[in-house]
């Protein structure tokens, strides 16, 4: 179950990075690597910091065909939601919160604490993004007003306290990724972002 939901993920950013790469009129090639490094960006970083080997796209290619194959169908669909921001969002949140729950699930069968696996579960979670919009000339997500790392780490956070207390429990990935899921959801929609007074202000 979980090999596939991080297919699913994978799928998903790759196609935020299409869309993103759309809006900058790039060339096919451009808008895949935009796709595949959208994809795989949080996962390798990831593997790097805990130092596994090898990283998980090295040791299992199917998920950088996946990616690949995602960015080059969106490529030509892409005239269709190129002009809907909102599906863009939709996607990214939907990246967002598989790949922090699926992160912080690996990194805690890796044998690491709690706190490293939410870590690891919102840095996987918010860096693919975060690539895409550098190289794509965009604000990045995260740096806006919105819940965007909040989300992740409310949704690792709750994964973690479900597991602990119901190990058991078949549902405990879709809690935590549906709590990251519609709070992004409220904040594309309803505006949902920080008290004025837990915003920096600057000088």
């Amino acid at each position: 179950m979980i090999y596939y939901l991080a297919m699913l993920g994978v799928a998903a950013f790759a196609v935020t990075g299409v869309i993103a790469g759309g809006r900058k009129d790039m060339d096919i090639l451009s808008v895949v690597l935009l796709g595949v490094v959208t994809a795989v960006g949080g996962g390798t970083l990831r593997d790097i910091i805990l130092d596994t080997n090898p990283i998980f796209w090295v040791g299992d290619m199917s998920y950088l065909w996946v990616a690949v194959a995602a960015a080059v169908i969106s490529f030509f669909t892409n005239r269709h939601i190129v002009s809907l921001y909102t599906l863009f969002l939709y996607f990214d949140a939907f990246g967002l919160a598989l790949f922090s729950v699926l992160a912080t699930e690996t990194t805690l069968k890796l044998g690491f604490d709690s706190v490293t696996a939410v870590l690891m579960g919102v840095t996987t979670g918010v860096t693919g993004g975060m690539i895409r919009d550098v190289l794509s000339a965009r604000v990045p997500v995260i740096l806006g007003k919105e819940f965007y790392a909040t989300p992740a780490m409310f949704g690792a956070v709750v994964f973690i306290l479900l597991i602990k207390y119901f190990p058991d429990h078949e549902y405990n990935r879709i809690y935590g990724m549906g709590i990251i899921f519609i709070l992004r959801i409220l904040a594309i929609r309803c505006g949902l972002y920080y008290p004025h007074w837990l915003t920096y202000k600057g000088s």
